[in-house]
């Protein structure tokens, strides 16, 4: 089964490609099999990270055209709020981005973040490397946008393009713990808004202690996404960027994707209400004492 499965996502089975992401999804009995039998692959991440409101979603679309213009073909993760009824996405790929639904050249998959507190899918690693192994030249990861999932996507994607608005003001100013350690490539959208040039130089002036620290540019552009304003340069920069990716980030990210599935598998079986209840009837109320066993 899962060898036929993993062939025909490996021709481009569309079909293939999302019966096997609903099995890794909700953990069909065998699935890991699957996973340990899919090759490595070249293929680059391009995670789309922001605040809610920064038009991340009109600049993934802006960008799937530009692709589509080139000849090549992407895969699409988009990360929506799960529903509180049946844990389902939210937002779906036909609201989203309806034009490309039907397209040969795209795939889009919407994923709901299952209460995951840090806003990506809690099988996102495996599902993007499934849409890797069906040979799109482009891979997007659209987050959320919840606050811990622009850290996150950092340590998934090779390039991280974080979405601005001119409006966002002073709250750049708080952004050095998180995005501005981040972000490859800042965008500042909805670029035709008053106040876009001034943003943009109060960027360039935060960013400049980054530039000293590691030597390497981090871009600033300016887009109007929904008019596909600053979207060819936007796509020039993120491949740019993938083209000179290092080894050392690689192999970063390989690290960072390993500790994640393995801390995963560790506490598979270790869930709130277990602990819980295994406190409550427990006489060790010393926490560090009480966490030995699961820790061995």
């Amino acid at each position: 089964m899962w060898a036929e499965l993993l062939h025909d996502i490996s021709k481009g089975s569309i079909a293939a490609l999302a019966r096997a992401i609903s099995l890794v999804e909700n953990e069909h009995e065998g699935f890991e099999t699957l996973l340990r039998q899919l090759p490595a692959s070249g293929t680059k991440i391009t995670g789309i990270t922001g605040p809610p409101g920064a038009g991340k979603s009109t600049l993934t679309d802006a960008l799937i055209s530009e692709i589509v213009a080139k000849g090549q073909t992407v895969g699409v993760l988009c990360i929506d709020p799960s529903s509180p009824f049946h844990h389902g996405a939210l937002l779906g790929d036909r609201i989203r981005m309806s034009e490309w639904y039907n397209h040969p050249g795209v795939f889009i998959r919407s994923l709901a973040t299952r209460g995951n507190l840090g806003g990506l899918h809690p099988k996102i690693i495996e599902i993007a490397d499934l849409v890797k192994t069906a040979g799109f030249d482009q891979v997007i990861i659209e987050t959320v946008g919840v606050g811990q999932s622009e850290i996150e996507i950092a340590a998934l994607a090779d390039t991280t393009v974080v979405v601005l608005v001119p409006e966002a003001g002073d709250e750049i100013q708080t952004m050095k713990a998180g995005l501005m350690e981040i972000a490859d490539i800042f965008v500042v959208n909805k670029a035709d808004r008053p106040d876009a040039d001034g943003f943009v130089k109060n960027l360039r002036m935060l960013l400049a202690p980054a530039f000293h620290r590691t030597h390497a540019e981090i871009a600033i552009l300016k887009t109007v996404a929904i008019q596909k304003e600053g979207i060819p340069e936007l796509y020039e920069k993120i491949t740019a960027h993938q083209q000179h990716d290092t080894g050392n980030r690689q192999s970063w990210l390989f690290a960072e994707r390993a500790y994640h599935l393995i801390r995963e598998a560790r506490m598979k079986n270790t869930g709130k209400e277990e602990l819980k209840k295994a406190w409550e009837a427990s006489a060790e109320k010393n926490l560090y004492k009480f966490i030995q066993p699961y820790l061995k």
